[in-house]
């Protein structure tokens, strides 16, 4: 089985993510026993958009999480590293921008809030993409980070960790173009920090007041910042 650490490079991610984006709605909704939905409504929710705000979705993938967000009434722009993933996506009517994480194409004090969905932890540097974020951010404007993370039910957690590096190889396997790319975000996923400790990270970046809402018995947290006026 391969491993994986969090030393990526930014080329073999971008092209790992081409490889599987013709597929990975499908392979995401299966893998997450169809919970994917319901955790990019939570985190629209959680941002608390309103019509006419300019919102970044970074690591959009084939922007399904932008269509989601663009239900708020706010002008939504899909941004990933990815030309292949956001191409998978090309019917999905919102602006699309292919763009690194640790440079983003935009100006100082852009948006009025961003939102990254799985794909801090594919960041090669994470708390630059963090400090980027905070910067195309206006003062007072607000983060939200969907991630996995470490489940608050010890037993669930035994179980859960068994999925991730058993199971879920084995179902990518089937129904995934690159099933590789699989066991690299299990093993990534194992190697994220927990609630507390990405809260922190965060705080240590360009933004205050990080705390988080644990989905799913803490499969998924949804961390929350502003960014100091």
């Amino acid at each position: 089985m391969a491993k994986a650490d969090l030393d990526k490079k930014p080329f073999d991610v971008a092209s790992m993510f081409d490889d599987v984006g013709a597929k990975y709605d499908l392979t995401n909704t299966i893998l997450s026993f169809g919970q994917d939905a319901r955790w990019r409504r939570r985190t629209r929710e959680r941002l608390q958009l309103k019509p006419g705000e300019r919102v970044l979705d970074l690591a959009a993938g084939t922007a399904v999480s932008t269509v989601e967000l663009a239900k708020s009434g706010a002008w939504c722009v899909a941004c990933d590293f990815s030309q292949g993933m956001l191409a998978a996506g090309r019917d999905r009517d919102v602006p699309k921008v292919v763009g690194d994480g640790m440079q983003l194409p935009f100006a100082d004090n852009s948006f009025d809030a961003v939102t990254i969905s799985y794909g801090l932890r594919n960041i090669h540097d994470h708390e630059a993409g963090l400090r980027e974020m905070a910067r195309v951010t206006r003062p007072g404007g607000r983060l939200t980070i969907a991630e996995f993370s470490t489940p608050v039910v010890p037993v669930f957690g035994t179980v859960y960790k068994e999925y991730l590096m058993r199971l879920l190889p084995q179902v990518a396997r089937m129904v995934s173009s690159n099933p590789e790319a699989y066991i690299y975000l299990a093993e990534s996923i194992r190697a994220w920090p927990d609630q507390e400790g990405l809260a922190q990270v965060i705080n240590d970046n360009g933004w205050a007041d990080a705390g988080w809402q644990n989905l799913s018995l803490g499969i998924v947290a949804l961390h929350s910042a502003v960014k100091p006026r």
